[in-house]
């Protein structure tokens, strides 16, 4: 096959201060064979050097991905959204080696569509109020992109306010794909996950960049259903067959194929276990509350995305509420950990934008996040903290459209430990940091932006429930065994509101077997 490359010879063709796109989720979806050799290259050569790498999601499950290539003078510029899992990078970052803009995940995957239309960049009113304004820091993650040019623009466009997400053009864009048939045609039938890459060759071809694939096996010509081609031959430049799918091309982390995680096989219930009873799930349970079917829900990275499937599903609560991660998955239940972004029995995989259309049109009906840090008037940092640059990932597109938000984390980090006995939550040891500030170290969610426009908020910690209002942050719950100026008012930086019938979580929170389904509220005296 004429397409057909060595992961090499391509490496050897990338100049010096080109721009390069990467797709990937995670631990999964990254072309680490082509990623390995520019590396390599780059060890051997010293070239090539200040690339611009430009990617949606986190791009590595800790060791994997842009990890390859994240060498300083190899990349000199990086935009994205999210670097959690992708600790050399984040230090090039926080060590100013790289210039660095984090943009919401969603307006990533759009602004390739932008692009794709070459058009000057992708308009929307996602980021006003957080980090990503260009009146408060304009997306720009470290010090050393301070002084560098402006890309994120405010606009005004018949008296409403937007946010304009300059194009980048791309030189390259590596996809992944399962298969390629002798005319270049491209399927994705062992991928966990569909991604952006139609959007991402697209936006490379608008530019004249070359899109360069990924990919297990070769198939012989028009063996492929028409309906099974994610990407027409006519876009792809080349190809890179992998020689070791179990170094090169594995579908998660934990496995090189699980055809559980490309929806080919089913797993019964009955093989689910419940989850034990610890603080995440004490938190997971309280938020689990707040559902009333049928929803649409969103889960978000870290105790949300890590328990309150699988809380639903011990609650018998999935065949009421329909499931979302941002990945692109419809239904399931998350796996979680380094590999968020896909479930067991899944409903549906589409594509990675497609489902952002819906967050920031529709707006989910209600979405779980965690937090990192909470202020006094409501924002929430998640991207940005105790000098780690996570970045924001999909975070500001979910939470700024959505109907209801609930934000979950521990109360305290950093040492906290809890028993949880006959229905009682007692602290043990207290955390060292307090996540209830007086201000937020990064706008990741404005609590302005959201009291304005009447969203209701919770903030649900292991031992007391927070609403914003437009009068201010409340304290309307305390669990129960939890002393309220002890555990609470004397770890916070603030002094919230506290609600006049101020209430007890409910116990059964707080019990081995699974909740019941009255909710019973019991009221505290404050005092």
């Amino acid at each position: 096959m004429e397409k057909l490359i060595k992961a090499e010879q391509l490496a050897q063709e990338i100049h010096d201060g080109s721009t390069i796109a990467l797709v990937g989720f995670g631990g999964m979806g990254q072309c680490d064979k082509i990623l390995k050799a520019i590396g390599k290259r780059f060890k051997e050569e010293g070239h090539p050097r200040n690339l611009t790498v430009f990617h949606t999601a986190g791009q590595s499950d800790k060791s994997n991905g842009i990890e390859y290539i994240a060498e300083e003078g190899l990349i000199s510029r990086v935009i994205g959204g999210h670097w959690g899992l992708a600790p050399k990078m984040r230090k090039l970052i926080e060590e100013n080696k790289v210039d660095c803009y984090c943009w919401p995940q969603g307006q990533l995957t759009h602004l390739l569509r932008a692009m794709a239309n070459k058009l000057p960049g992708q308009i929307s009113p996602i980021g006003l109020g957080t980090f990503v304004d260009p009146r408060i820091e304009g997306g720009k993650f470290n010090e050393r992109t301070k002084e560098k040019e402006d890309l994120v623009h405010l606009l005004n466009i018949q008296g409403n306010e937007f946010l304009l997400y300059s194009s980048i053009p791309f030189d390259y864009v590596f996809i992944r794909g399962t298969s390629i048939d002798e005319n270049g045609n491209i399927t994705t039938e062992e991928e966990p996950l569909k991604l952006e890459i139609l959007s991402g060759a697209q936006a490379a071809k608008a530019y004249g960049g070359k899109v360069i694939a990924q990919i297990k096996y070769l198939a012989k010509k028009e063996s492929f259903h028409p309906k099974d081609v994610v990407v027409p031959g006519y876009l792809i430049d080349g190809a890179v067959l992998v020689d070791d799918p179990n170094t090169e091309h594995r579908q998660v982390p934990s496995t090189v194929f699980n055809p559980i995680f490309s929806g080919d096989v089913r797993t019964p219930t009955g093989n689910f276990h419940p989850i034990p009873l610890d603080i995440r799930k004490v938190i997971g349970r309280r938020a689990v509350q707040e559902l009333k079917s049928p929803v649409v829900v969103n889960l978000g990275i870290g105790i949300p995305g890590d328990v309150i499937g699988p809380i639903a599903q011990e609650e018998g609560l999935n065949q009421t509420i329909t499931l979302t991660l941002e990945s692109g998955v419809i239904g399931g239940v998350p796996v979680g950990g380094n590999e968020f972004g896909i479930t067991r029995n899944a409903d549906a995989i589409i594509e990675h934008e497609y489902l952002f259309d819906y967050y920031h049109g529709a707006g989910i009906d209600i979405t779980f996040m965690g937090a990192a840090e909470v202020d006094r008037y409501g924002n929430v940092n998640v991207s940005k903290f105790g000098g780690r640059t996570t970045g924001c990932g999909g975070f500001i597109d979910i939470t700024q459209p959505a109907k209801r938000v609930v934000f979950c984390t521990t109360f305290t980090g950093g040492g906290l430990e809890v028993s949880i006995e006959d229905g009682q939550l007692n602290i043990l040891q207290e955390g060292k940091i307090k996540k209830f500030r007086q201000q937020v170290e990064q706008i990741t969610f404005s609590g302005k932006y959201a009291a304005a426009n009447g969203k209701r908020v919770l903030y649900v910690t292991e031992r007391a429930v927070f609403v914003l209002t437009e009068n201010g942050f409340v304290l309307s719950e305390i669990a129960p065994g939890i002393d309220l100026e002890r555990d609470i008012l004397q770890q916070m930086d603030f002094q919230p509101i506290i609600d006049k019938n101020l209430k007890i979580m409910d116990e059964s929170i707080f019990l081995a077997e699974p909740m019941s389904s009255s909710l019973s509220k019991k009221l505290v005296k404050v005092i």
